[in-house]
């Protein structure tokens, strides 16, 4: 495939499109040659069209956007990753705002590791949020707990990596049976990680700008030791 991108971003979304407008006009701003890379956008069932937020884009970079029935943030990664036409697949969330060099620190990163899964810093945006703040605290310690405590990369959220799009298809992608943004990146990491190397790299930022509040914080972390069991029971049957 002589045109094929050297990239492709799948961005999962579900009813924010103020937050993929501003996602999408950050990707427009990248210092990366727009043929070399593609985005492509899932709604996962959104209650408005999205055609509106995605067609003013389309004069910036090469940008497609499909559609299925809301089935969680996993399901559309795998959908955006089957039409993905990239070398590597990089995955990053509708609340997300990748920095300029973002894609440069990934293609960086790939000529010294072509089979790893890197994984990028996320940046808490929204330092005026004390619950914004706290979730992003939380994630860090898992970040440091999992990856330079054991020596060895181990977990990266879904919000910020890249890999090569065979090895993601030879792991048949994320696991459909999180339907919540809960734990299907702990367990996609755990699979991986029995196959392939993993490569921190913190240059490859992006600032999360995922607005909480006492209810709402509560509620996603309730999600996230939910998605931990689920995660615990899986890995238990694939290690017996």
């Amino acid at each position: 495939m002589t045109n094929r991108p050297f990239f492709s971003i799948i961005i999962p979304t579900y009813n924010r499109p103020e937050r993929l407008s501003s996602c999408l006009e950050a990707i427009a701003l990248l210092n990366y040659p727009r043929d070399r890379f593609e985005v492509v956008v899932v709604d996962d069932g959104s209650k408005t069209p999205l055609d509106s937020v995605v067609e003013p884009l389309k004069n910036k970079i090469d940008i497609k956007l499909l559609r299925q029935e809301n089935a969680g943030p996993a399901a559309a990664r795998n959908k955006g990753a089957e039409a993905a036409q990239g070398e590597f697949l990089v995955f990053t969330d509708d609340d997300c705002q990748p920095t300029p060099n973002w894609l440069d620190c990934f293609a960086t990163a790939f000529a010294d590791a072509p089979d790893a899964m890197i994984g990028g810093k996320t940046i808490n945006a929204l330092d005026n949020n004390l619950f914004s703040t706290a979730s992003q605290k939380l994630i860090d310690y898992l970040y440091e707990y999992y990856n330079p405590a054991k020596g060895k990369d181990a977990f990266f959220a879904s919000n910020n990596i890249a890999l090569p799009a065979a090895n993601f298809k030879a792991l048949n992608g994320f696991d459909v049976s999180f339907p919540l943004a809960a734990a299907e990146d702990r367990d996609f990491c755990d699979r991986w990680n029995l196959k392939y190397p993993m490569l921190y790299v913190p240059e490859a930022r992006v600032n999360h700008y995922h607005k909480l509040s006492l209810a709402t914080f509560w509620k996603q972390h309730f999600g996230y030791g939910r998605g931990a069991f689920c995660f615990h029971q899986l890995r238990a049957k694939r290690v017996a």
